[in-house]
């Protein structure tokens, strides 16, 4: 079952989130999550540079998600997830059994591109 939608927002409300793409230069395990997690860091290009985040996608091969590019939020304050500090938020959806799956790009595109 999904969530009821969200209120209207306006355009200016969504320009506010700022969504880029990165490709993930690493991958560590994190066993001090609460849920199944990895440690990311991914590289944003050469204005961002390499950002850490935290992500419930523990079903993902880390060997698979070396090299991967996906979306995430670059301007939400830091967040301390246990003894980690995750600097953006890496974006996914709800699978078919409760899993997060990533949203990625359809093919290879700059690091640090802004989503519109």
């Amino acid at each position: 079952m999904h969530p009821a939608p969200e209120p209207e927002i306006s355009y200016s409300d969504f320009e506010k989130v700022d969504i880029r793409v990165g490709t993930i230069v690493g991958v560590e395990p994190f066993p001090e999550a609460r849920k199944p997690a990895w440690k990311l860091r991914i590289d944003f290009g050469p204005e961002l540079g390499v950002k850490k985040s935290s992500a419930q996608i523990a079903h993902y091969d880390s060997g698979r998600l070396l090299g991967q590019q996906v979306l995430a939020v670059v301007n939400f304050p830091p967040r301390q997830i246990g003894p980690f500090m995750s600097e953006v938020l890496t974006l996914g959806l709800p699978g078919s059994h409760g899993e997060v799956v990533l949203i990625l790009p359809e093919g290879e595109v700059p690091n640090g591109g802004r989503m519109f």
